[in-house]
């Protein structure tokens, strides 16, 4: 008397059949998932190099250190500074730059110590422009004087002059009350090629280019040493906004003698 195999009792070709279906289906999931994170590193990796080109040759992020800039910076503020257009059009007298110690401007800070990890991620994120570690090496001021400007201090009135023309600066200065003297230091400078002159707006708490005059570049900024001009306060959010030049207190000023197009 013969019995019926059971139903778990499937033939051999079909449980060989099963069992490839099913190591098949194993091998798209492990194929999609190594996809997926390839498809992530490529995305990253991406990511961290567009940053990089934008941080190097587009716009940079510095905080303000100290109160040379005030009001229209203070201590703390996080800005942009537009690295790619000065390359185009120049600088203006009036524009805000940041720009690399030219010598002997920064006293020597002690540097913090950091654990390897503190390093490598603060080298990460400064690669990628969302670290300004190394603002305390820069400086920020605004340009009076631009190569070859005769540039003195000060008229009967407190004014700088540019190429014989004073300029009135009070709209951005921050003075003591009552006090409407540019500078209390008298000078009297000549631009060179290739250099600026520049001052900070909080006149009475800048060491910036009249400072300077006795460290080998004698008070002036080279060129090669400025970063960008400033265009935009990004932090605190109630300070967000871009960064005036000033333009019209400079636009009655002359050429240099001797100025070419």
């Amino acid at each position: 008397m013969s019995t019926d195999p059971t139903a778990s009792a499937a033939p051999p070709f079909r449980r060989g059949r099963r069992e490839a279906e099913q190591a098949a289906a194993a091998s798209r999931r492990t194929r999609g998932w190594l996809a997926f994170l390839r498809d992530v590193v490529v995305i990253i990796v991406i990511a961290v190099l567009v940053s990089f080109l934008v941080k190097t040759f587009v716009v940079r992020s510095f905080f303000i250190p100290s109160a040379s800039m005030e009001d229209t910076l203070i201590i703390d503020d996080r800005i942009l500074v537009d690295e790619l257009t000065p390359n185009w059009t120049g600088y203006s007298r009036g524009d805000v730059v940041v720009f690399r110690d030219p010598g002997g401007w920064l006293e020597p800070m002690p540097q913090p110590e950091h654990s390897p990890f503190e390093a490598a991620v603060d080298w990460v994120l400064s690669l990628v422009g969302l670290s300004a570690s190394d603002s305390d090496d820069h400086l920020v001021k605004r340009i009076i004087g631009l190569p070859g400007d005769h540039v003195v201090c000060c008229n009967a009135l407190g004014q700088v002059s540019l190429n014989g023309v004073p300029v009135d600066e009070l709209d951005y200065l921050k003075l003591p009350p009552g006090d409407t003297e540019a500078s209390e230091d008298p000078f009297d400078v000549t631009v060179p090629d290739g250099s600026l002159w520049v001052m900070g707006d909080n006149r009475d708490r800048s060491r910036d280019s009249r400072y300077n005059t006795d460290q080998p570049g004698g008070g002036f900024v080279p060129l090669d040493n400025v970063v960008g001009k400033v265009f935009l306060r990004t932090w605190p959010f109630d300070r967000f906004g871009g960064i005036d030049g000033h333009h019209e207190v400079f636009a009655g000023v002359p050429e240099p003698e001797g100025a070419t197009d």
